[in-house]
């Protein structure tokens, strides 16, 4: 699958039909760009764009918008509740597929340094892009907004990365770099904006200063009204969602909120969220209540209700989840492909896919029958005493059923990066050592991922024994195919990894890892004919 970075810059412009729809056109009419969303506000008087695209579409495409905004977005007249400092105010990158965070960084460089030629405005570097640890945060590179830039620019210590130390009134200065998936993420108040920002003072990182700092790690915060919506908003940008998920943003608002007795109606997500931030706050909430639910779309589902995301407007999941933004924005890889495209895709002559992704396909059936199975037997009146059992054995089987999955394409792509390795040049002493440490490296890619393929399977043979003695007996056939399949997979991993591990020079990785590939495959075989006695015995 091709390289994808996602874009997302924040114009000074949220009123203006017009100009909000020209710089969308100037992204859309890109080549290789594809606009995903545009997000404006009015009271914020800001519109975010949000686009993916390989590394040199992206930046061209950032470069016509901001082309664009130069001749239609005056800051002399600017005014708007968010801090600001720009016309083209940020312009941050971020790696979504195939891409490190070092290509968006240059992705940043080059950017800034085009962006300031060209126009002849400054431009500042943050994020993993910052060259100085004092602009590594925005608030940090903003502060004073647009009204302190003449002085600002004046001093050495605020020279800009990019571009002349000079005002450009009608312009201002923009900042762009590269960092991890950022969530705006806003929750609404029936309140003042003075008491939102309270609350927002309390919870963000930064708190209310260096003695009295924030409860919430990587969060950055403040409170601001919505005239349109006539009501309140603790306004926050999630910087690490990892260390800070969004259900927890949004039970200590409303927490805070209940005991300045303000009632919290709802949230808003402002442009696009990965679907891992989604599924983690679903999980929140399925431990919390005590919820058994297995469906990607029900956990969506259950996320929209529980924060209120379509309180203000529809919160439509394929335009507001980035991975469903983005599925056709190539082939989608070998799971999208019909059935029938992808036994030909193998039958053809190429070495990818091969039998590695079709391990991880068996495998993937193999699961899937065990959680089809188990659903056999869930919420069965003539099983209803099994089914705490039940909904102890499915999660696993569906889970590593959605794993296994992603393994078709992964086994594919890190066989490509080896078979990439093998065309770089070798004129060079210099050129030969960095071809084989690239070889070396795909090939340890093209080991681990069916090693990982085996390890995940060996966690479900004590889940598929218990389902063999529990399990609807009339089922019992399909657990039994299951057995085979996961065998038949692991069986399949071994031989992939045993191949590869041929051409590794480093021993003690091959010692180590061929030694788990036989544990693995030991237990396959014993598990697998223990399954199959163990069924044999049901009647």
């Amino acid at each position: 699958m091709s390289k994808l970075v996602e874009c997302v810059p924040n114009f000074s412009e949220g009123r203006c039909k017009e100009v909000i729809d020209a710089i969308a056109g100037a992204i859309s009419d890109t080549e290789g760009c594809r606009l995903l969303d545009v997000d404006p506000g009015p009271s914020t008087n800001r519109t975010v764009y949000t686009f993916v695209g390989p590394p040199e579409a992206v930046i061209e495409g950032a470069l016509n918008a901001a082309r664009l905004a130069f001749r239609l977005i005056d800051m002399t007249r600017h005014k708007g509740e968010h801090p600001r400092m720009g016309a083209m105010d940020v312009c941050p990158f971020v790696p979504v597929r195939n891409v490190t965070m070092e290509e968006c960084v240059t992705c940043a460089n080059q950017f800034g340094q085009r962006l300031a030629e060209e126009m002849g405005v400054p431009v500042y570097l943050y994020g993993e892009a910052a060259v100085k640890e004092s602009r590594r945060t925005l608030p940090a590179i903003r502060a004073g907004e647009y009204e302190a830039l003449p002085e600002k620019l004046q001093k050495s210590e605020w020279a800009p990365e990019f571009g002349p130390a000079s005002f450009v009134p009608t312009w201002g200065a923009t900042v762009t770099g590269a960092r991890k998936f950022l969530i705006a993420y806003n929750v609404n108040l029936l309140s003042t904006k003075e008491q939102a920002h309270r609350i927002a003072l309390d919870i963000r990182e930064q708190g209310r200063g260096k003695d009295q700092p924030g409860r919430l790690k990587k969060v950055q915060g403040m409170g601001w009204y919505l005239d349109e919506a006539n009501l309140a908003q603790v306004s926050t940008n999630l910087l690490d969602f990892e260390e800070t998920p969004l259900h927890s943003v949004y039970e200590e608002i409303c927490q805070t909120a209940k005991e300045l007795s303000l009632p919290v109606v709802g949230s808003q997500i402002v442009g696009l969220i990965p679907l891992k931030a989604v599924l983690e706050t679903a999980e929140f909430y399925i431990q919390k209540e005590e919820l058994f639910l297995l469906e990607e779309e029900h956990k969506v589902r259950l996320v929209i209700n529980r924060l209120g995301l379509d309180s203000l407007t529809p919160f439509v999941v394929k335009e507001r989840i980035i991975e469903y933004m983005v599925e056709n924005v190539d082939d989608g890889g070998l799971v999208s492909m019909p059935l029938r495209q992808f036994v030909r895709s193998v039958g053809a002559r190429t070495a990818a896919p091969g039998g590695g992704s079709v391990s991880a396909a068996i495998a993937a059936m193999g699961a899937a029958l065990g959680s089809m199975v188990g659903l056999m037997t869930y919420g069965k009146r003539q099983f209803e005493d099994l089914d705490d059992i039940m909904r102890k054995l499915i999660l696993p089987f569906h889970q590593t059923m959605n794993e296994l999955i992603s393994m078709v394409d992964a086994d594919s792509n890190a066989f490509n990066s080896y078979m990439a390795a093998l065309k770089l040049p070798k004129n060079t002493p210099q050129e030969k050592e960095r071809r084989e440490a690239a070889m070396e490296s795909g090939l340890k890619m093209a080991v681990g991922v069916p090693l990982s393929l085996a390890e995940k399977v060996t966690t479900l043979w004590p889940v598929l024994m218990e389902l063999v003695l529990y399990g609807n007996v009339a089922c019992k056939s399909d657990l039994q195919v299951a057995a085979k399949a996961l065998e038949t997979a692991v069986f399949g991993a071994y031989y992939n990894v045993v191949i590869n591990l041929k051409d590794i020079k480093d021993e003690s990785f091959k010692t180590e890892t061929r030694q788990r590939a036989s544990t693995f495959l030991k237990k396959a075989t014993e598990n697998s004919s223990a399954v199959l006695e163990a069924a044999d015995k049901r009647v």
